[in-house]
């Protein structure tokens, strides 16, 4: 029988449901956008260390419950020092990047199963993933932060690349544009895309099935993939004070205030559809 615990007394932005004690699923609710601020890292921080800390967990799967969004981008309401402020993690770097870091190395796999946006952070979370597979009408990736006028925070620069190649990643990146679960598909961006009536079953049978798995050939195996495929901290590091930097600098103050003045962290078009947006707010 699945059991379902929400994370922290005061915080409810994420749940986790034990399928079986080898498969877990996390489920973020923090409607109605799923923005990411700095009151959504304990929650997060708790799910990374329960992840690292079982013994007998071996597959992980992220999803949402919030229609149209998978996770997004960081809360420009909250105050910049709420989370400049927060100290490292256990592995030196800033709380977010390291807990991306710390989910990507942990001795389970970890698959996003996206539907709906997975912007900014969310498009992060789904990169320090070990596999990602997309709903092919409903999901939406993007790096929209250069569009907004600064730099993205969580890793995406270390990762991309290695993910998709120099030019994809420049696309994603510097076109800061919205990109379906059928491109995302053929550029590498997620593993496969599915019809959305499938995306649930398929990543059900996948993640069932690696838990049936030995958990010591499981993390043995993905520690040598690591070796060979994962940025190293240096990488990620410069990342994060380089994106509060940037974002504190006149030109993203100026584009994040119009992004805002049009509907930006509101229900509706602008969050819909902001790959537009950014390409229009310098125009």
């Amino acid at each position: 029988m699945s059991e379902k615990t929400h994370l922290t007394a005061t915080n409810r932005q994420m749940y986790l449901t034990r399928r079986s004690p080898y498969y877990w699923r996390v489920t973020i609710n923090h409607p109605p956008l799923n923005i990411f601020g700095p009151d959504t890292i304990p929650p997060l921080n708790e799910v990374i260390t329960a992840i690292e800390t079982d013994e007998q967990v071996k597959v992980v799967v992220f999803d949402s419950a919030v229609p149209g969004f998978f996770l997004t981008h960081y809360d420009f309401l909250a105050k910049i020092e709420d989370t400049t402020s927060l100290p490292p993690g256990p592995t030196g770097l800033q709380p977010l990047p390291g807990m991306l870091v710390r989910l990507s190395r942990a001795p389970v796999v970890s698959i996003a199963s996206i539907r709906g946006r997975a912007t900014g952070v969310g498009s992060e979370l789904a990169l320090a993933c070990d596999m990602r597979f997309a709903s092919r009408e409903k999901a939406i990736l993007s790096q929209f932060e250069v569009g907004a006028g600064f730099v993205p925070g969580g890793g995406p620069m270390a990762r991309l690349p290695r993910l998709i190649g120099r030019g994809r990643a420049l696309e994603v990146l510097l076109g800061a544009d919205d990109m379906p679960g059928d491109l995302a598909e053929r550029y590498g961006y997620v593993n496969r895309s599915f019809p959305d009536a499938d995306l649930d079953t398929f990543v059900d049978s996948l993640a069932n099935r690696i838990a049936s798995f030995d958990k010591q050939a499981l993390s043995e195996t993905k520690r040598f993939v690591d070796v060979a495929s994962l940025p190293p901290d240096y990488e990620i590091a410069p990342e994060w004070d380089v994106c509060f930097a940037s974002i504190m600098r006149a030109p993203a103050q100026e584009r994040i205030k119009k992004l805002m003045e049009q509907g930006f962290h509101k229900p509706g078009e602008v969050e819909n559809r902001l790959g537009y947006y950014v390409g229009q707010v310098g125009r």
